[in-house]
């Protein structure tokens, strides 16, 4: 029968706790299996940690050697990047990518997370094409080194040196003591002439860092230059029987007096009918040049004046241009409308000019032009 510690095996005691004794001559159990493959887990354990460090750092240094790459490098050709008032450092980021000044937009923005996003403000910037990030971020940091002078037609050569004098490094009254200096002249300039009113072309020019006075105004004249062979200056005052510098003169005039396309060409004739007649222009604009003013009444004590440019005083054209023409003011003085007009007077607020054949019609005008509040 069992004992009462429990029942037994044929007879044995039970044992509690410990492995049954192995039969006399018996060797020892050997280890369990998974027993012995717990050190080849670990080993490959470790292999894997070992190859997904190796892919890591691969990953690094291939991170590292792309950003290197696109830092760019002592940088190419000069490009110019407008910056808009309130565009934000993206949209600076996205112009520097699309005008190839950084390569990456990605690598950049890296570099600035890491060494600071400068303030832009608007404006231009002289940049480099595949520039250093240093180099970039430096300029940017700067502030605007790019600036633009604007000649609008019917400007003299004195307001366009006003504005120059209003760009850093720039001096108006420098560059005004150049232009009359006759030291850079136009083709179309006569001998002896050192004014260049007149003879440098219109619109928005870029002034670059460190730009002289002297390339400014040479590439004034080259853009004038440009238009006068493109409208025909030369075969078209010869066809007038003017030299090209008179009819530059004319085409000055017609700017000031005419201002409205639809005038242009009616002014044109009235002057070139007058100096045929031998008759004096009596041009108001030709009086206020010689005063140095702009537009403004003119009174019996301006017309009294005699200077060159009084052409109530004096027939003919005046010595020089009294502005810059437009390229439609420079075509009118070169193709004028056909008529017989002698007069013309402003009749309408909207610039509107009326022109007569004669005295009494131009009376007549004059007194449409009071009834509107224009006398």
């Amino acid at each position: 029968m069992p004992d009462a510690a429990g029942p037994g095996v044929e007879g044995r005691p039970r044992t509690e706790g410990r492995a049954a004794a192995p039969p006399d001559g018996a060797s020892p159990s050997r280890p369990t299996s998974h027993k012995r493959a717990r050190p080849e887990v670990y080993r490959r354990r470790r292999v894997r940690v070992g190859l997904a460090a190796l892919v890591v750092l691969a990953l690094l240094v291939s991170a590292v050697l792309w950003y290197q790459s696109e830092m760019g490098g002592p940088g190419g050709p000069t490009t110019v990047v407008t910056v808009a008032p309130g565009a934000s450092m993206g949209t600076v980021t996205a112009s520097l990518v699309r005008q190839h000044v950084v390569d990456s937009e990605l690598a950049f923005r890296v570099y600035l997370a890491i060494h600071g996003t400068p303030t832009v403000l608007p404006g231009s910037y002289l940049l480099r094409r595949h520039d250093s990030f240093a180099d970039v971020r430096a300029k940017l940091a700067g502030g605007p080194d790019v600036f633009t002078v604007t000649v609008l037609p019917g400007l003299t050569m004195s307001e366009v040196a006003t504005r120059v004098g209003q760009i850093s490094g720039h001096d108006g009254a420098h560059f005004l003591a150049l232009a009359s200096s006759g030291t850079v002249r136009s083709p179309y300039e006569p001998a002896g002439s050192t004014t260049l009113d007149g003879l440098v072309g219109t619109g928005t020019y870029l002034v670059l860092p460190g730009e002289s006075d002297q390339t400014l105004l040479g590439d004034m004249i080259a853009r004038f230059d440009t238009l006068a062979d493109s409208v025909g200056l030369v075969h078209g005052a010869a066809a007038l029987g003017q030299s090209p510098y008179q009819a530059i003169t004319v085409a000055s005039i017609v700017e000031k007096e005419g201002v409205y396309q639809e005038n242009l060409g009616k002014v044109s004739r009235v002057i070139y009918n007058r100096l045929a007649r031998g008759t004096p222009l009596q041009m108001d604009s030709t009086v206020l040049y010689s005063e140095h003013r702009d537009g403004g009444k003119v009174t019996p004590a301006d017309l009294a004046l005699d200077t060159p440019y009084n052409t109530y005083l004096h027939a003919g054209l005046t010595p020089t241009p009294i502005c810059f023409p437009s390229e439609a003011s420079l075509r009118a003085a070169l193709a004028p409308t056909p008529g017989n007009w002698l007069y013309f007077v402003v009749v309408s607020k909207d610039g509107t000019e009326a022109f007569s054949d004669t005295f009494a019609g131009q009376e007549a005008n004059e007194r449409l032009a009071q009834s509107r509040g224009l006398g």
